[in-house]
């Protein structure tokens, strides 16, 4: 047989075919009744009817990757769990606005595909959808040799969500005196790895530190969303760190004050800035420190919060009147 020019100057079609059969299973098991078409149509089709039961519905769009995270990943092997990252970044961030996730597009570009890899990321990414009662409506799958570099990949994704207009956060009540409750990070999400991969580029890695530095970024869904109704404000620490995101959710006038000593930040924070001798300053700007979501609560709601919620959380700090940054004390 002739072999295809196309499948000579880089593309298989033959294997993209192959990656969407492995993955099949596992997207339409996302599927809801709102799902009209998914998988093999040109466009993803989603009943708006759901809006009818909204006063004002607002939707609400993010989208982001996963970052150098995957050269980390794709040197050890694992692939499955980048799928559960982009995902919950993407919840984590429209959650900070109040809203719950409708459906999700996946996008994975390499340069040379290898239908295993794609179908674990792409599992790992129906996973994370259906585990947050979100359908993965489509994606995109794109072998590039000569855009990528030889075994290079991306992983990126797209979120649709849906809110009450009235219920948007963060509220305008925020004022000096409420407190920055902390919900734990599962590492370091998926942020930061561009250094931390400088850090560790000379040490051998064994199972446990892979495991730390590979752990899925979590989602707060399940543990935030059912309590929105006693938060003013959420920040999601992804990259730029405690310092850089809280400010982007507070009104002119307030400053954050954290109190490092408040939270133990786990271990594997302590190994990376001493090997990578980093000053305390530079981890908060650059990692979630063991803090992956930050609630602006009135402390006339925080006793109820807390014992609402099924998990330790940790009280970092307060607003104090300032001019929309943060302070480390």
């Amino acid at each position: 047989m002739m072999r295809s020019q196309y499948t000579a100057s880089g593309v298989d079609i033959d294997a993209g075919n192959h990656a969407v059969d492995l993955m099949r299973d596992s997207v339409r098991a996302t599927y809801n009744d709102a799902v009209l078409a998914g998988i093999g149509s040109f466009g993803g089709l989603f009943d708006a009817a759901v809006f009818k039961e909204m006063d004002h519905p607002v939707l609400v769009a993010s989208m982001d990757g996963v970052g150098t995270k995957v050269k980390l990943a794709a040197s050890v092997g694992r692939f499955r769990g980048l799928g559960r990252d982009i995902v919950n970044h993407c919840i984590n961030d429209i959650l900070v606005q109040g809203a719950r996730p409708l459906f999700f597009l996946d996008y994975f570009a390499t340069s040379k595909l290898n239908p295993w890899q794609t179908s674990e990321v792409v599992q790992g990414i129906a996973e994370a959808c259906k585990e947050a009662g979100m359908a993965l409506l489509g994606g995109e799958t794109a072998e590039m040799p000569g855009v990528y570099q030889p075994n290079e990949f991306d992983v990126a994704g797209t979120i649709v969500g849906v809110l009450e207009r009235d219920e948007i956060l963060p509220r305008s009540t925020i004022a000096a005196g409420d407190v920055l409750l902390g919900f734990s990070s599962s590492g370091p999400h998926t942020n930061g790895y561009s250094l931390i991969r400088k850090v560790f580029e000379n040490t051998p890695l064994d199972d446990s530190l892979v495991a730390r530095l590979l752990a899925p970024h979590r989602s707060y869904l399940s543990v935030v969303y059912p309590h929105l109704a006693r938060v003013k404000a959420l920040a999601h620490i992804t990259g730029g760190g405690l310092i850089e995101n809280i400010p982007r959710v507070l009104p002119d006038g307030l400053s954050a004050l954290i109190h490092t000593k408040l939270w133990e930040a786990p271990p594997l924070w302590r190994l990376i800035q001493e090997k990578g001798n980093i000053s305390t300053d530079e981890m908060y700007r650059v990692f979630n420190m063991g803090i992956g979501m930050v609630a602006i609560v009135g402390r006339a709601s925080l006793a109820d919060l807390v014992n609402s919620i099924p998990e330790a959380t940790f009280i970092i700090g307060e607003l104090v009147e300032g001019e929309r940054k943060v302070v480390l004390h």
